[in-house]
């Protein structure tokens, strides 16, 4: 199919030509997207194989109305059909939603972005860095404090119990200081701390714990943008669940998103699977989930319950650079930074995410990739294989949703969403 679009000059919207920020190929909402074969091929595929019961992918063009497409049920033993509007376990996908609500911050010059973060939260007054990570704790003094800036960008030097080895890995476990919640019952071989009780006790636990880097250094994967949960709180002086209801879920029209869901919205979450031995197996059944029940903290890490419905609304606002139709939750300046690179250049950069940039709590694609997004694309994903990204540079912004953990397996889903996306 063939789309036209118009490009507008990105030196005439703003004198941020310099920052490397992408220019939008849309103006206004042209109308509905059309269905994409390709895409709808995929859901159909992945359930006819049995990989999972159900899947739901979203796309559009600039800021058209998205057209959500869908597979199979809730869960296995659900008859329930996927809707736009049913309840998947976001995780990481929890991330960009948390850096843009710093970003509001930010643009109203409440927060810096290389401020210390011991001007809000005095316990990381004096960060410390492991000088022998395989045998213990020990530490020396960090060179550099914690910005607002290394917390989006996983800069930080904090450390996640997806990623953390070692006496590190032990201490987190130790003091409750997990990625995720992911089932009522306990999980195969991984221990059980009582979580903490408040994003406050979560921060002050987080405090006592030595850092793997120097902050700024280093990209690693990490509680970060928990952390910046904490502090949104503390400078907004208001529970960060509530941040996120004023100034984002409601503006945005984003009536699907929770950190518990309720009684009335129950019969619409799916069913969270496991890939074991090559085959799903129900890790978070939606009739007896953890998400059903008040969280110890609202996580800003992973701790969201969303639907395709809201998660397009988020990425059309991205999209609109700050704003969904007259709503404008933040400047047209603070967003394009928000999905910009805001790492160092001397930071180092390795593994998967070797030539990428990171923005506020989302990759940034630095390298053009044949047949597939641009540079200055923003997204992120989520551990149950979800996926969701805007792409201003060719108009795009697309979702997939399934809820299939792989485990250490490459997650195929997102790979054949973002493939079938821009092959329409």
């Amino acid at each position: 199919m063939t789309f036209t679009t118009s490009r507008r000059s990105f030196l005439a919207l703003s004198g941020l030509a310099g920052a490397g920020l992408a220019a939008p190929v849309w103006g206004k909402s042209r109308g509905v997207s059309v269905p994409s074969p390709a895409l709808q091929a995929v859901l159909d595929r992945w359930v006819a194989d049995k990989h999972v019961p159900g899947a739901v992918a979203s796309m559009a063009r600039g800021l058209d109305q998205a057209v959500f497409m869908m597979a199979g049920t809730q869960s296995f033993d659900d008859a329930a059909a996927m809707t736009p509007d049913s309840l998947f376990r976001a995780y990481s996908m929890t991330k960009p939603l948390t850096g843009m609500a710093a970003m509001i911050l930010i643009g109203e010059g409440r927060l810096g972005m290389d401020q210390n973060i011991a001007d809000i939260l005095p316990a990381f007054a004096n960060p410390r860095v492991m000088t022998d990570p395989e045998h213990s704790l020990a530490s020396r003094p960090a060179k550099s404090p914690i910005t607002v800036r290394s917390l989006l960008t996983h800069t930080a030097g904090l450390g996640y119990t997806i990623t953390s080895k070692g006496p590190l890995l032990d201490a987190y476990l130790k003091n409750g200081l997990y990625a995720a919640q992911a089932s009522r019952a306990p999980l195969e071989g991984m221990p059980s701390f009582p979580h903490p009780t408040s994003l406050a006790d979560f921060a002050d636990r987080l405090a006592t714990l030595p850092l793997i880097a120097d902050p700024g250094t280093m990209w690693s994967y990490s509680l970060s943008l928990d952390l910046l949960g904490r502090v949104i709180e503390v400078v907004a002086g208001m529970p960060f669940e509530t941040f996120l209801q004023s100034r984002i879920f409601k503006p945005l029209g984003m009536t699907g998103s929770y950190f518990q869901v309720p009684d009335v919205a129950a019969k619409r979450l799916t069913t969270n699977y496991v890939l074991k031995d090559g085959k799903p197996l129900p890790l978070d059944p939606a009739r007896d989930s953890i998400y059903l029940d008040k969280p110890p903290c609202t996580y800003g890490g992973a701790g969201l319950v969303t639907s395709p419905r809201d998660w397009d609304r988020f990425l059309l606002m991205l999209a609109g650079e700050g704003a969904l139709g007259r709503t404008r939750i933040m400047s047209r300046e603070t967003a394009r930074w928000a999905m910009s690179n805001l790492l160092h250049p001397d930071t180092k950069v390795g593994g998967w995410m070797t030539g990428q940039g990171f923005g506020a709590g989302g990759r940034v694609v630095l390298n053009a990739v044949p047949g597939g997004e641009s540079v200055g694309s923003f997204g992120w994903g989520g551990a149950a294989s979800t996926t969701g990204w805007v792409d201003r540079t060719k108009g795009v912004r697309a979702t997939g949703w399934v809820q299939l953990m792989t485990m250490n397996a490459p997650q195929l889903f997102p790979i054949d969403i973002a493939k079938a996306v821009y092959s329409s």
